[in-house]
């Protein structure tokens, strides 16, 4: 059987804040316009889609979301997200906030970090092994991605330690122990 040769092309955007007094709809639109010519296999958006988790900013941002050109499109909520009830409009509108996409060449799992309206955020205890189940469902061979919002581990010379969700030790633990390859983040 010949080898895929073809490259995976994954595209990860963050921190949109859709309703933030600084947000620039022409940079998003701009944003969206790149992506499309990339024509991506995968588009990863980690987290912070609104300012404040109101209805109407989910709404807008899902019409902003809507011209980009990838079947697969994971999504995942941030602590803006979450706050004011916006986790349970974010699963009307995007779907569970715990997610899992295998293709065979590349595994992602992606897991809500954010409480509700806190900025700090955890992973829980209670879905450890629902990630390590995850990943051990896919090839060897596959390329392993973890997906949060919050930090792992510090960010260098930003002075953020505290954006790290809370069981960062035991998280890292559990994708290294998955074998994971990569860790996407948003948050800073």
């Amino acid at each position: 059987m010949a080898e895929n040769t073809k490259e995976t092309i994954i595209v990860q955007i963050s921190d949109i804040h859709v309703g933030e007094q600084h947000f620039v709809p022409s940079l998003l639109t701009r944003c969206i316009d790149e992506i499309n010519e990339l024509c991506p296999d995968m588009v990863i958006i980690t987290g912070d889609l609104t300012a404040n988790g109101f209805r109407m900013e989910y709404d807008t941002v899902k019409n902003y979301l809507s011209p980009i050109k990838c079947i697969n499109i994971l999504v995942q909520l941030g602590n803006h997200d979450s706050r004011n009830v916006g986790y349970l409009h974010f699963e009307d509108i995007f779907g569970s906030r715990y997610i899992s996409f295998n293709n065979g060449k590349v595994s992602i799992v992606a897991a809500d970090s954010s409480e509700p309206d806190l900025d700090n955020g955890q992973i829980g205890r209670e879905h450890y092994d629902w990630i390590k189940n995850e990943f051990s469902k896919c090839d060897d061979n596959s390329f392993k991605i973890f997906a949060m919002h919050h930090h792992l581990v510090p960010v260098p010379n930003t002075g953020r330690e505290r954006n790290m969700v809370n069981d960062a030790g035991d998280v890292l633990e559990t994708v290294v122990d998955a074998g994971v390859d990569m860790v996407l983040c948003g948050h800073k």
